[in-house]
């Protein structure tokens, strides 16, 4: 089965998040977001430069989501794809790129923040129990190839 990838971009929000609602009646978030630049030096060192700018959009579930968790300031991760489009700025047409973030979250290596899990869903639980069921049974079956005896797994489930 081929790995589903994405665009990925990482940075800070640089400006107060802003909520719009789109002609279609969708919640859109959007910031101004910068990314960190830095250039390596021939001693090995960095040296930090000037940020770019760029802008970030979030539609429907995700923007509602992220305009409660997000401040200017926080450090992000986010997924999803780059989008061109033409404004008219003083009378000419100018080429602009937002990133649309369809998966945005806090940038783990950057923020510290208490995860709270009261309000999972069942049917996630559900999941991942099957999918940890199922990685235990691999486990088991390849360990069983490799010579070790099945009594070494302890009661497994058995049906006669």
């Amino acid at each position: 089965m081929a790995l589903h990838t994405q665009q990925s971009i990482s940075g800070f929000i640089a400006t107060d998040p802003q909520q719009t609602v789109t002609e279609r009646g969708e919640t859109r978030f959007y910031a101004r977001i910068g990314q960190p630049r830095f250039r390596r030096e021939d001693d090995g060192s960095f040296t930090e430069l000037a940020p770019t700018f760029h802008d970030l959009v979030a539609y429907r579930a995700t923007a509602d989501r992220a305009m409660t968790r997000f401040a200017k300031g926080d450090s992000f991760v986010a997924e999803g794809y780059v989008r061109t489009f033409q404004v008219e700025r003083d009378g000419e047409i100018v080429d602009r790129e937002e990133f649309v973030a369809k998966k945005l979250g806090h940038d783990l290596a950057r923020t510290e923040y208490d995860v709270d899990r009261t309000h999972r869903h069942p049917t996630i639980q559900t999941d991942a129990t099957a999918t940890a069921t199922e990685a235990s049974r691999t486990d088991r079956e390849a360990a069983i190839r490799r010579g070790a005896a099945p009594s070494q797994f302890g009661n497994a489930a058995l049906g006669l």
